[in-house]
């Protein structure tokens, strides 16, 4: 790779100066560009991308308040805000360009000049500007691998009434700067729930950092989450960033906060109250900007209990609670879950569209998910892969019916009190009964209930099963 030509510009009303400094700095730099006329500054940037503008602070004869310099710098930083900018002054009037460096000028070189502090100067300066360029460069691959991260993030699927609930106090949290504390059972979408808080938040440009503190051991808590020195620790072999300082400007997700000992709560919770994180091997404290979501799967009862969780550390997390409803709890969204994800995983295994049954759809409605909608996920995946027609059926979703059967309401599939003796509901229940019995054989359903296939069928969308 050719290395990149540098470009210099040198504005000056002084003829000499011109011609001296472009023999001594193009033996240095690529390109030497100069004019006398500063209205041509608007033509040359625009026609240009110079790494370091040397400009005169005085354009007229006898003039020395540096007036004309000021002008000009402030339409050359209105004009490229990065533009690395190094004023020339006569040596009486070193204030000026004091005054010039406070309005955005980077450095300066006094008249008449020595050769080697002239080169010294302008070679730091482009530095500087190549330095900018990375740091805007990094910036803009940031933003754009923080959107592509977000746009295959699956995203919270549902209409019913629990994630109606849960995406209205999203709206109305995400803009804040709250803390929040997202809690649910596992499989339940607390890590999309956290991204789309991000998403919608102020701090959406910034990065979304997760730290699994389930994964994380106890001997490298302090060093994952604060970072550490070259040399803090056996095997500390390089300076490391923590994840508080990576995160900084945008958001961190501590997920499995739970998890964590009652001793390395305490550093926690001292961390977040300062602002200022140290890295192992360090004196030097450094400030953090982060937002923080955490997330549990220890229920409330056990969260308020002082001697697993500390309650002063729970009060600092969950200025707003979040709960993750089970997927049980919202079946009327199963349908829709199964039917996204049966086409992502079908995009991705290259199949052909898959389309469900309305036995397989019963069943998926009546099992009890206990791994929710990451089970849900899985198992559609799994069907997408080993199912060899158009149509996901039943045995396609190998579903572990000793652990997630489960009927309505928590009801049993039939009711052998007698005390519903309601016929519509009794043939729902029977119905149900008998599916789950065959494990949704249509045809050994039917024959068990005494009904044809297309009788059983009449009878399952009736009772919307």
């Amino acid at each position: 790779m050719s290395e990149k030509v540098q470009k210099i510009l040198v504005v000056d009303d002084d003829e000499d100066i011109l011609t001296a400094g472009k023999l001594l700095l193009k033996r240095k730099f690529g390109q030497v560009q100069t004019t006398s006329d500063p209205e041509q500054i608007p033509a040359l940037l625009a026609a240009n991308s110079f790494d370091v503008i040397l400009l005169d602070m005085n354009f007229c004869p006898g003039e020395s308040t540096g007036e004309q310099g000021f002008i000009w710098l402030a339409r050359i930083l209105n004009l490229d805000p990065d533009a690395v900018v190094v004023m020339i002054t006569a040596h009486g009037n070193v204030n000026l360009a004091v005054e010039a460096m406070k309005q955005g000028a980077t450095d300066f070189v006094a008249k008449p000049w020595e050769n080697e502090k002239v080169v010294a100067t302008l070679s730091a300066a482009v530095k500087l500007r190549a330095s900018r360029a990375e740091a805007e460069s990094l910036k803009r691959n940031n933003r754009a691998l923080v959107a592509a991260s977000l746009a295959t993030e699956h995203a919270l699927i549902g209409h019913s009434g629990p994630m109606a609930r849960v995406s209205s106090l999203i709206q109305r949290s995400a803009p804040t700067e709250a803390n929040i504390l997202i809690t649910g059972e596992n499989g339940t979408g607390k890590e999309l729930a956290a991204r789309q808080i991000h998403q919608q938040s102020l701090r959406a440009e910034g990065v979304f950092m997760a730290v699994d503190l389930g994964a994380v051991s106890e001997t490298l808590f302090e060093s994952e989450l604060f970072g550490h020195r070259k040399g803090a620790f056996t095997g500390a072999t390089e300076d490391r960033v923590g994840r508080l300082e990576a995160a900084n400007g945008g958001t961190l997700f501590l997920d499995e906060i739970g998890n964590i000992p009652p001793h390395l709560q305490a550093k926690l919770l001292s961390v977040l109250e300062q602002r200022k994180v140290t890295p192992v091997g360090k004196n030097e404290s450094l400030p953090f900007d982060v937002r923080v979501i955490s997330a549990t799967n220890l229920s409330r009862r056990e969260m308020s209990d002082e001697s697993i969780f500390r309650q002063d550390l729970l009060f600092r997390l969950n200025t707003v609670e979040l709960k993750m409803p089970p997927l049980r709890e919202r079946s009327e969204d199963i349908e829709e879950i199964a039917i996204y994800y049966a086409g992502l995983y079908a995009r991705k295994y290259h199949k052909s569209d898959k389309a469900f049954t309305n036995e397989t759809l019963a069943l998926m409605r009546d099992y009890s998910w206990p791994g929710n909608v990451r089970a849900l996920r899985h198992a559609v995946e799994r069907a997408v892969i080993l199912s060899e027609t158009e149509y996901l059926q039943p045995a396609d979703l190998q579903l572990d019916f000793s652990t997630g059967r489960a009927a309505p309401d928590g009801q049993s599939a039939v009711d052998t009190t007698g005390n519903d003796l309601n016929l519509e509901r009794m043939e729902s229940r029977m119905i149900q009964a008998a599916l789950k019995k065959h494990r949704y054989n249509i045809s050994q359903t039917a024959k068990e209930l005494g009904l044809t296939r297309a009788a059983l069928y009449r009878r399952m969308e009736k009772h919307g099963l």
